[in-house]
């Protein structure tokens, strides 16, 4: 039976065919809508945490010992492992901040010149703290770009000043670059929850916290999958400091990958519980052959009376089957990837489609459709020829 047979087929009960064919394109878009943005999700996660610095080892100290305290011996100490290829101290105080009237929660972060090389920090106005802001101890400040937009309306302020509370009172800083990061849009999405970020010179918030530790390390190693670097950096800051235990090593680029398989398996699951609207729409695909078989009994007898074999009768009715779960899957991947990009367009989030889901999808129905279309086919093989003449 040719293909083009089988769609003259399908074509005589059109109404029927659409159904049927409708039935198997919602089923294929749930899977497709439901792991394309589960993918985009995946992704969107992923850029943000890397923009944050998740793709670093994270060292504090443990607070057991007193001299277990992270300095800049300590920092010469983890640079000098091998496979360490940065590294970055960091302070960090949850504080408030005011600009023309307005007084916001800030998150200030005491950074140094290696802030965009470790925490992905781009200065879409102005610039980042160099060197020289280091060294001098200057009173300069790079802030967010949802905040200059929350405040003023307009994102670039550079030159402007801005008060923040460190030290037990504010301070003036003037504000010479606005970072454009991953974590603005998770800003907007959080405003109630998440406090703005604010960059300043570690030293000058050293200085104004009578400090001359540092709270954490950043370190970014060459290789992501080299896991021995945690205990090998822990063993020379405790080398360093002649003690046991007194620093914490996380490794955020695995706790990344245990949040992205996480993610992975949720939308894995919510794709399986979508692909049980396929199961039932297979039911209207036995329905719509059964009914086809008993419509068309006449025709059968009339082909077989004239030498058509049991198996090119069922090889018939199976591919036509096939065919209507192929037209129902092409049309749902397609209605469900184009509803995945309109909405990535609507929400500027880059589009990414999960290829595996497709290929699931694909022999998903090609499955369904043989599955299925099987009892009616055998039905129609093994009618009789006479019994089908008279009937």
């Amino acid at each position: 039976m040719s293909l083009t047979g089988s769609m003259i087929n399908i074509l005589r009960s059109r109404a029927r065919s659409a159904l049927t064919i409708a039935g198997i394109a919602i089923g294929v878009m749930s899977v497709v809508l439901i792991s394309t943005v589960g993918a985009v999700g995946t992704a969107q996660v992923s850029s943000t945490l890397i923009s944050m610095g998740v793709d670093t080892l994270l060292v504090q100290s443990a607070g057991k010992s007193v001299s277990a305290a992270l300095t800049d011996e300590s920092m010469t100490t983890v640079r000098a492992v091998d496979g360490v290829a940065d590294v970055m101290p960091l302070m960090a105080s949850v504080s408030e901040a005011k600009m023309i009237g307005r007084r916001l929660d800030a998150y200030i972060w005491g950074v140094d010149r290696s802030a965009d090389r470790l925490i992905s920090l781009q200065a879409k106005h102005g610039r980042l703290v160099t060197a020289a802001d280091t060294a001098a101890c200057s009173k300069v400040c790079v802030i967010d770009e949802a905040f200059a937009l929350e405040s003023y309306g307009r994102s670039n302020i550079v030159g402007k000043s801005i008060s923040l509370f460190l030290g037990g009172r504010y301070h003036e800083f003037e504000i010479i670059g606005i970072a454009s990061t991953g974590l603005s849009g998770l800003q907007t999405a959080l405003a109630n929850i998440m406090p703005n970020f604010m960059y300043i010179p570690i030293t000058t918030m050293q200085q104004l916290c009578g400090r001359s530790t540092y709270d954490k390390l950043a370190v970014k190693i060459s290789d992501p999958d080299n896991t021995e670097i945690v205990e090998d950096v822990k063993a020379a800051l405790n080398k360093q400091n002649n003690c046991t235990d007194g620093f914490i090593v996380n490794n955020l680029i695995s706790q990344k990958r245990q949040l992205d398989d996480i993610m992975g398996i949720v939308t894995v699951s919510l794709s399986l519980v979508a692909g049980i609207s396929l199961v039932v729409s297979g039911i209207s695909v036995t329905t719509t052959m059964m009914m086809s078989v008993n419509e068309r009994t006449h025709e059968i007898g009339i082909k077989k009376s004239i030498g058509a074999k049991n198996t090119d009768i069922c090889m018939e009715f199976l591919t036509e089957s096939i065919l209507l779960t192929l037209l129902g899957g092409a049309l749902g991947a397609a209605c469900g990837l184009l509803t995945a990009w309109v909405g990535c367009l609507a929400l500027s989030v880059p589009f990414t489609a999960d290829i595996g889901a497709l290929l699931f999808s694909a022999t998903a129905v090609i499955l369904i459709g043989a599955a299925f279309g099987a009892y009616p086919a055998y039905k129609a093989a093994t009618l009789k020829p006479a019994d089908a003449l008279r009937m």
